[in-house]
């Protein structure tokens, strides 16, 4: 395997999406026809979460299994070449994320994260774990 030149790794990089990836537009249609209603990428929020359902409280992020680490997937590799640029990049990520859902948390926001190889194996799983969340009560503190 031979490196890429600076300008076509740029160019090559330039064309990965942070907003409207293929995975998150595939769980908002299916949320859309299921009847949900929501906003998207509410940069009022922690995190600018992708898919904002505001009278619920409640958001849902699509996150992308390289970037964002998932363990339990074979695409949350760090990569093998250039791990000194990978390794504080990718810890970024999920130092980010944690931080996002912890401030969602103290404002009184709910979260969710689905992976993007939940919808790509089986888009109707990740409709009905997204679902599940979303009728989801919240859970009345009493006063004993």
């Amino acid at each position: 395997m031979h490196a890429l030149d600076p300008i076509r790794r740029s160019d090559i990089m330039s064309r990965i999406r942070s907003k409207d990836t293929k995975p998150e537009k595939a769980l908002r249609s299916l949320l859309h026809r299921a009847g949900y209603r929501f906003r998207i990428h509410s940069s009022n929020l922690p995190g600018s979460p992708d898919i904002v359902f505001p009278a619920r409280r409640k958001v849902i992020f699509v996150h992308g299994c390289f970037w964002h680490q998932h363990s339990r997937c074979g695409a949350g590799i760090v990569p093998a070449s250039r791990r000194e640029y990978w390794v504080p990049k990718l810890e970024r990520n999920l130092d980010r994320d944690r931080r996002a859902k912890v401030n969602l948390g103290r404002i009184g926001w709910k979260s969710l994260t689905v992976w993007e190889c939940e919808i790509e194996k089986d888009p109707e799983a990740a409709l009905r774990r997204s679902m599940a969340f979303l009728e989801q009560k919240a859970k009345r503190r009493g006063n004993r």
